[in-house]
């Protein structure tokens, strides 16, 4: 007889052990043989030596599961914990193409050839630059790179960035404190934050500065180590902002700029960080520019309608 301990950690217990434990039971009838005992976020297992070793390989992966798929329920409860180490295998290598999941568990893949090309530079770069329309999940893909990247324990946070700059608003009339006059800009940030992260581990995540979004120009003085680190709409960037952006990069970082030069909000005669950014660094190695057309565009289909006829204004 021996007992081992398992630390359930960065989990929400009701959604792992389910409505009254529903899941947990479920668990716990599927191995007769040993005594399970969860107490908070500690789970004791008591038994014969080779039943305990069973069921910790077999657990392993259902919270490998979890991790990575956000939710689990009890048909992948069924099959997780009764299948052969060749058939689990086999499972967690079936999802090769996947980035990430969503909170609902639903499959986060390259849908397009460009966002298929940004998902395999990844690696081979550090620092890429996705450019192109919107609508054409840029920033989204980026996002689930990152969030893929600290699941996987590559980075220890993610840093995302976008430059303040008004599209035909005022800043100064937005109401409340500075905190809430920024977050309109960064709300689409947070919005594909929390279709990948629960809503109370992102809270804490954010809490804990893991995850961090931030204006551009809190940028400045900062040494970025050990992060994905994501400056959104960097079409809006001065030059000089582009310049301290990229310099922020420090030991295993890796940094995604994206934007569209066809929507520059800047005054008139401030030329775009981006725009310069293309021509000066574009034949630097380990810096790849991806550039995405109505192609990509993977939103409603009279969007890229919309960009071809506004493409065709503008030539």
């Amino acid at each position: 007889m021996i007992e081992k301990i398992i630390e359930l950690e960065d989990i929400n217990l009701v959604d792992f052990f389910g409505v009254n434990n529903s899941k947990i039971d479920l668990i716990k009838n599927m191995f007769p043989k040993i005594k399970i005992i969860a107490r908070g976020n500690l789970l004791k297992i008591m038994g014969e030596i080779n039943d305990v070793n069973l069921f910790e390989d077999r657990f392993n992966y259902l919270l490998q599961h979890f991790n990575k798929h956000n939710i689990i329920h009890e048909d992948e409860i069924i099959m997780l914990m009764s299948s052969e180490k060749k058939q689990l295998d086999n499972i967690a290598s079936a999802d090769s193409d996947v980035i990430a999941h969503s909170t609902t568990g639903k499959p986060i893949r390259p849908k397009t050839p460009n966002q298929i090309i940004m998902v395999n530079e990844f690696y081979n770069n550090d620092l890429i630059f996705a450019v192109g329309p919107a609508g054409t999940g840029k920033t989204y893909i980026a996002i689930a790179l990152a969030v893929r990247a600290l699941k996987n324990k590559e980075v220890k946070r993610i840093v995302l960035s976008r430059p303040a700059v008004e599209a035909g608003e005022n800043l100064g009339f937005l109401p409340g404190d500075m905190k809430d006059k920024l977050d309109p800009y960064l709300q689409a940030l947070y919005d594909a934050l929390y279709e990948m992260i629960p809503a109370k581990k992102l809270q804490t995540m954010m809490e804990d500065r893991i995850i961090e979004i931030a204006p551009l120009a809190y940028m400045r003085g900062r040494t970025l180590s050990n992060a994905i680190v994501i400056l959104d709409e960097a079409q809006n960037s001065t030059s000089n902002q582009m310049k301290m952006f990229l310099t922020r990069m420090g030991e295993n970082s890796k940094f995604i700029v994206t934007g569209d030069i066809t929507q520059i909000d800047l005054p008139t005669k401030q030329k775009s960080g981006l725009n310069e950014a293309i021509t000066l660094l574009k034949d630097i190695k380990n810096i790849k520019f991806i550039f995405f057309g109505e192609q990509d565009v993977v939103r409603h289909p009279i969007v890229k309608k919309i960009i071809a006829a506004y493409d065709k204004k503008n030539n």
